[in-house]
């Protein structure tokens, strides 16, 4: 049986936080890798293996710049989706890096919606989007 890529690769200091999400990302029906720190484990780091989306929460993380700005060489800023925090990286700022960003306050199910936008964006052009309040749910 050959290995498959995940769907998603949930990067996420909190466990918490990160097991209520992955748990909603499955019942989604995707399948999903949670990691507690960066950088995530090698084999989802090698070609055929990348996630279709890494999902990062900074909440807890340490290091958010520099993770950010490792990321970007591991895949591509269009497949990344950042959950913002406090005491971190603006939306804005994440943005500028060519991340896509979701601003808290925000919902277990906004953030797995987001994630779903990525998911079902092909675009290969490599632009990033904001998340809107509309594109909540």
């Amino acid at each position: 049986m050959d290995p498959t890529p995940p769907d998603v690769i949930l990067l996420g200091a909190e466990w918490r936080e990160r097991a209520l999400l992955r748990a909603q990302l499955i019942e989604e029906g995707l399948e999903v890798v949670a990691v507690d720190e960066w950088p995530i484990p090698r084999i989802y780091r090698r070609p055929g293996m990348k996630p279709r989306v890494l999902l990062i929460n900074l909440r807890g993380l340490p290091n958010p710049r520099e993770t950010l700005d490792e990321v970007r060489f591991v895949i591509p800023p269009n497949r990344v989706l950042v959950v913002t925090a406090l005491g971190a990286l603006t939306a804005d700022e994440v943005r500028r890096l060519g991340f896509t960003a979701i601003e808290r306050p925000t919902t277990i199910g906004q953030v797995v919606a987001a994630t779903a936008l990525l998911l079902a964006d092909k675009s290969p052009n490599g632009e990033h989007r904001a998340v809107s309040s509309t594109q909540r749910r």
